[in-house]
């Protein structure tokens, strides 16, 4: 029903230039596996209702009210302040493709090294999210006092001109603002996965293989990435386990007997794996 047979390329190959380029003067702290911490729920299953997407490239179904899309994105209102990276905001754009930005919306899919995002992001699995087969759920959020959720719930992805829902992959962003009280064990952004059942993406077999991202960024080149980040096997690394990051984004240690409940964030640290510059739809302003 959704087969897509135009690819998602343009400037692929410059764009891979451009980034490794700016790779070389960026830094990057890596977070260890080990800060994962095994569960198998999100932080709530109360998800609230769909995203409809105000910007992207050419398949964001814009104004669509199922929220079904691919490389799409939604400006949002938070009602709160968050930090990050030495900044303020009080809005910022839900993405499809697994992540949130300040200041700009991003449309891009290939997160291209630790370094290439375009503007401030936080990225909870950042991948080819494609929502568009029946069979893939969409993304959801869910605004409290201080708080944001975000969650991608069974997601599917692009492969090969086609958007795929054979395999899933559920995850789930908590941000909190900077007035939030954050519970002994807690923090001011987590990271929750569920069942994660695909970490590769492609255009077409005449492309080589993508592989996801997770982390922070601040959109000149600086980033805080988990391990195994850009690899084929980061989608099992984090199926079935959950990290907190406290405001200066630091893994968060478990406490014994500790019991997640909701809250807000305060990010101002360092950042993310990055993300492609241009390959298949329009580069992000």
């Amino acid at each position: 029903m959704f087969s897509i047979e135009t690819f998602k390329s343009g400037a692929l190959i410059a764009g891979t230039f451009a980034a490794a380029a700016f790779a070389l003067e960026a830094q990057a702290a890596v977070v260890p596996q080990s800060a994962l911490i095994s569960s198998s729920s999100y932080y709530t299953d109360d998800i609230g209702g769909n995203i409809v997407t105000t910007g992207g490239d050419n398949a964001a179904n814009v104004g669509l009210s199922s929220g079904r899309n691919d490389d799409g994105f939604m400006a949002l209102n938070l009602g709160f302040s968050v930090s990050f990276f030495g900044n303020t905001y009080t809005s910022l754009y839900i993405n499809n493709n697994g992540n949130v930005s300040f200041n700009n919306g991003i449309a891009e899919y290939i997160p291209n090294g630790p370094t290439g995002a375009a503007a401030p992001i936080i990225s909870v699995f950042f991948g080819d999210v494609d929502t568009r087969a029946s069979a893939s759920g969409v993304v959801h959020y869910r605004k409290d006092a201080d708080q944001l959720i975000v969650t991608w719930d069974r997601v599917g992805y692009f492969f090969d001109g086609v958007a795929r829902a054979d395999k899933l992959n559920s995850f789930q962003l908590v941000l909190r603002g900077d007035n939030y009280l954050i519970p002994a064990g807690e923090g001011a952004i987590g990271f929750f996965y569920k069942n994660m059942g695909w970490g590769e993406t492609r255009d077409s077999d005449l492309e080589p293989l993508s592989a996801a991202a997770i982390g922070f960024g601040d959109g000149a080149g600086n980033s805080e990435v988990l391990e195994g980040s850009n690899t084929t096997s980061l989608f099992a690394a984090v199926s079935n386990k959950h990290i907190w990051f406290d405001p200066n984004l630091a893994p968060v240690p478990p406490v014994a007997n500790a019991v997640p409940e909701p809250g807000l964030f305060g990010l101002m640290g360092l950042g993310l794996a990055g993300l492609a510059i241009g390959r298949r739809r329009t580069a992000v302003n």
